[in-house]
């Protein structure tokens, strides 16, 4: 199977947008939504059938036992983010722990044990006709790229080994989710904005991908906004031997399209027709 990865340096550059266009264009048997921090491809892609559910923890955290708690405080005064109180007897915060352990091994009175904690939420759908996997990690986590992982995983253990394409709805910006999220896929496409923090976003993504040594091609969304930055990317693409798959105008009916819950390819639109060129190219650069 292989899998197509769609990146953006930032929010609001259209990634989502592609990625349910993508999916519906492809009829892929497989498709994930890699932003656990704000999933959204699910509201693009409307699902009728229920999903499966599983909680997922993340890095255990500390807990105090109070009945063994002797209040000596060695486990506030050594804890560096600040994550335990002592109103109305020592706890702790758990949006501030980081699961280090360092108020376990202090504890005199063998008061604290690490626990595992559900940091989020797996979501599965899935019938004989596709898989979507998803998942939504919980405010003051910071697991993503496990969790992202897991994700990754969970798609793949549910689809079909005959099913020909992936499609995978990554996380905006480098970070951990995108680094996980970019592992063993086949090819990295960048959508990138006509603008002078768009540029130096798709060179970040691009030096990653070089470190990964995933291939990568280039679009450009709402090219239109700024036809002399669009430029500068097709031209930087050139220089670099990097495929350039296409441009995409901004479009007031693809904006209403997605608040209605449809992709842009669902709609006769100029941005639509674009994003069709774009499949097509992508494709083509995957052997499909």
């Amino acid at each position: 199977m292989k899998q197509l990865l769609i990146l953006s340096g930032k929010g609001g550059t259209g990634k989502t947008t592609l990625a349910s266009a993508f999916v519906r264009l492809s009829q892929a048997k497989a498709y994930a939504d890699c932003d656990v921090d704000a999933p959204n491809l699910h509201l693009v892609l409307a699902q009728e059938k229920k999903p499966s559910k599983m909680d997922y923890y993340g890095m255990p955290k500390a807990k105090i036992e109070q009945d063994r708690c002797i209040a000596c405080g060695q486990c506030m005064e050594h804890c560096r983010f600040q994550a335990i109180s002592d109103e109305n007897g020592y706890s702790v915060n758990l949006f501030a722990c980081e699961g280090c352990g360092v108020c376990e091994a202090v504890c005199p009175a063998n008061a604290i044990m690490m626990q595992p904690v559900i940091a989020g939420e797996q979501m599965l759908y899935a019938d004989d006709e596709a898989v979507f996997s998803t998942a939504r990690l919980n405010m003051g986590n910071g697991t993503t790229g496990k969790l992202v992982t897991e994700v990754k995983k969970q798609m793949l253990a549910a689809s079909s080994p005959n099913a020909p394409l992936a499609i995978i709805d990554g996380s905006p910006g480098i970070g951990c989710p995108v680094i996980a999220s970019m592992s063993g896929v086949t090819m990295t496409l960048i959508v990138a904005e006509p603008s002078v923090s768009g540029i130096s976003d798709m060179e970040r993504i691009l030096h990653t991908a070089g470190i990964f040594k995933t291939p990568v091609c280039v679009c450009v969304n709402k090219a239109d906004t700024n036809k002399a930055a669009a430029d500068r990317i097709e031209q930087f693409c050139r220089d670099r031997a990097l495929p350039f798959v296409g441009r995409i105008p901004y479009d007031p009916e693809a904006v209403k399209a997605i608040n209605s819950g449809l992709t842009v390819v669902d709609i006769k639109c100029p941005a639509g027709d674009a994003v069709r060129v774009v499949f097509s190219e992508v494709m083509r650069q995957l052997g499909i």
